[in-house]
């Protein structure tokens, strides 16, 4: 009783769900000191089995990436990229639940999510990156495929990559709430600075994303004018393929601003003295924007397709029928 009188006092560890609820007071905390073991929390179960399956579909991507010659263009580069990010984001999660119940190590955890938010950083930025290759590959539709273009896609690699390895190591090097209870966020050990940084981030990226797919719907709209002008007059083909390509770009941009906006929004808002059933509950949603992000970007585009089949059956069927995609085809 003595022991834990002092640890509370000292506000070293933030308190705990109860057991098969979620509902006490507290933030999420993401990194703990070694006392007692904890009971096991619902919620920790299902952000470990999201991380499993995240990992296990993204290691999918990168070994087809990886073991295809032919998937070596700018666009599959930038896939590569989001799928690694979600993979170490994966695997972060697993990590975690590891550190928080089996291996109770409060420098460990904080290494974990130092590599957490470093992994969901670069997942987010690598979707921003592939969005402006896909209107690249519409606006400078002629130069698309020169040495410029490959430069540019890697500079922005380099960048997103080096950004948000910065934004990891930042609660590693001391910007963390461990020592002072009173600065910290919704997810225990980053603090409201912190987190609202994080999230300003989030929210200049997604602008930045709105305008470019809105450039990018006005450029498919132009171009099936100008071709229906051409023939005089607009095909059935004309109207459904931009009308397909139009509402393929709003799930893409819904899907992430539904996954992400709730939990950056909350960590603005949020006290951590809130439930933390809260905090665990826009998170969630969050963490499986890196499980779609597989099927939107990767599955779905048909040269993928087609190295499944050879890495998992042996040999082309040429029954099959698969058509080379652009990096605007969405």
């Amino acid at each position: 009783m003595e022991a834990a009188a002092a640890l509370n006092e000292s506000g070293a560890a933030a308190p705990r769900l109860p057991a098969g609820g979620g509902g006490g007071n507290g933030s999420l905390e993401l990194s703990s000191r070694p006392p007692a073991p904890a009971a096991l929390n619902p919620w920790d179960v299902m952000l470990c089995v999201s991380g499993t399956a995240i990992a296990c579909e993204n290691a999918l991507v990168v070994a087809i990436i990886c073991y295809s010659p032919a998937l070596r263009t700018p666009m599959f580069v930038l896939v590569g990229s989001l799928a690694t990010a979600d993979l170490l984001a994966g695997l972060g999660l697993i990590l975690n639940f590891v550190f928080q119940y089996v291996i109770r190590s409060e420098t460990v955890s904080l290494l974990t999510v130092g590599f957490l938010v470093a992994s969901f950083a670069a997942s987010v930025s690598s979707l921003l990156a592939i969005t402006v290759d896909r209107y690249l590959s519409l606006y400078n539709a002629l130069t698309y495929y020169s040495e410029r273009t490959v430069l540019c896609i890697h500079t922005m690699l380099a960048g997103a990559w080096g950004v948000s390895l910065c934004l990891g190591l930042l609660p590693v090097l001391g910007w963390n709430c461990l020592h002072d209870r009173a600065a910290c966020s919704v997810v225990r050990p980053l603090t409201k600075s912190n987190v609202t940084l994080l999230s300003a981030s989030f929210f200049l990226i997604f602008l930045i994303m709105l305008h470019l797919y809105i450039e990018i719907c006005k450029i498919v709209c132009r171009h099936a004018h100008q071709i229906a002008l051409q023939q005089h007059f607009l095909t059935a083909s004309h109207y459904v393929a931009t009308k397909k390509g139009v509402s393929t770009l709003a799930i893409i941009l819904g899907t992430f601003g539904a996954s992400w906006l709730p939990f950056a929004i909350y960590c603005v808002v949020g006290d951590p003295d809130y439930p933390s059933v809260y905090t665990y509950a826009t998170l969630l949603p969050a963490t499986y924007n890196s499980m779609i992000n597989p099927i939107i970007y990767a599955y779905r585009n048909q040269e993928i397709q087609r190295s499944m089949w050879v890495l998992f059956c042996g040999c082309f069927q040429a029954k099959v029928s698969f058509r080379s995609r652009s990096p605007s085809d969405v």
